[in-house]
């Protein structure tokens, strides 16, 4: 009898002792994270390279941490409409955005009437992926290099049109500069992501547009377009053909960011597995074969010195803006 009371006590207690466990905090679940799909907004329209940086790594974080991770496109004033709707969402890891040097370094000194602040209003989490802006044009156009722009830009009453994936993107404010410094005019034609941009200069309705490598790469390679300058400091390992803005003496040079970001005040342990799993998957070697076929290059940050960088660039971007004469509409 004893000896059935002790082990109905003992299995009692394994019990009770289960259901405290069952009960007890736990760094991650006690936030219900992940709870279900999370949602990440991309603030362009699908096509560009914010949008194929944002599949990739919505792919691998879905395998990573067992919910679909589903990207949403909300394309608009310079990627900041997409911004704000993840500045107002609730901050618990389930609503992202790709952030980007148009939605968190430039547009916020274009804008003056934004409602949220690039560095306050977000959680930074993790550096993706950096990358030089190429030029292409129609393969069909006269258009060889940036001396032939130059003369086409100067014969056209009004300047070229010139395309960009928006107002505010980095592709914009290289158009700015590089017309500033070859004393020509010209039209910016800002369309709603480069995907549609893309497709405008295949189809020859505009000669021309400024692009991140990543989303132009795959046209370049196809002949659908032909590149006629790079703006980083030398010519990228990808597309050795391709001469920089430097080789064709003008004094230029440019790179764009895509990260990954939420609303402020996430809790620490959401930051920090979303950031270890998104160093995981960067680092995957499926995904440095993918980014080095689409001219990109990893980012290895922290998510404190990720927020120190998207600081230094808000302030190192203003005075360019500024200084430009830029505007949404230029």
């Amino acid at each position: 009898m004893t000896g059935r009371l002790t082990r109905r006590a003992i299995a009692a207690g394994t019990l009770i002792a289960g259901a405290s466990l069952l009960t007890a905090p736990r760094p991650l679940r006690a936030q219900g994270f992940p709870s279900g799909p999370i949602r990440l907004v991309v603030p362009f329209a699908p096509g560009g390279s914010t949008d194929l940086t944002a599949r990739l790594v919505a792919d691998g974080l879905g395998q990573r941490l067992g919910v679909p991770v589903v990207v949403e496109n909300r394309p608009g004033a310079g990627a900041t409409t997409g911004s704000q709707t993840v500045a107002d969402a609730a901050p618990d890891g389930q609503t992202l955005v790709m952030s980007n040097i148009a939605s968190h370094a430039i547009s916020p000194a274009l804008y003056g009437n934004l409602r949220y602040d690039p560095v306050r209003s977000f959680t930074h989490i993790a550096m993706v992926i950096t990358n030089p802006s190429v030029w292409v044009v129609n393969p069909r156009s006269e258009i060889a290099n940036l001396a032939d722009l130059v003369r086409a830009a100067k014969a056209k009453p009004g300047g070229l049109d010139m395309a960009s994936s928006g107002a505010g993107s980095s592709n914009h404010l290289l158009l700015v500069r590089f017309s500033e410094l070859a004393g020509i005019e010209h039209t910016h034609i800002p369309f709603r992501g480069a995907g549609p941009a893309m497709t405008a200069v295949i189809a020859g309705q505009v000669p021309m547009m400024s692009d991140s490598l990543p989303s132009a790469a795959a046209h370049i390679r196809q002949g659908s377009v032909r590149a006629i300058a790079i703006s980083s400091a030398q010519r990228h390992p990808a597309f050795p053909d391709v001469p920089t803005f430097r080789e064709q003496g003008f004094d230029l040079s440019s790179t764009s960011w895509f990260a990954l970001s939420g609303p402020a005040g996430m809790p620490a342990p959401v930051v920090e597995r979303l950031h270890r799993e998104t160093m995981a998957v960067i680092a995957s070697p499926e995904s440095r074969q993918r980014f080095a076929e689409l001219g990109g290059t990893p980012g290895d940050m922290t998510p404190a010195q990720f927020t120190t960088f998207v600081a230094e660039e808000v302030a190192r971007w203003a005075p360019v803006v500024r200084a430009s004469g830029a505007t949404p509409a230029s």
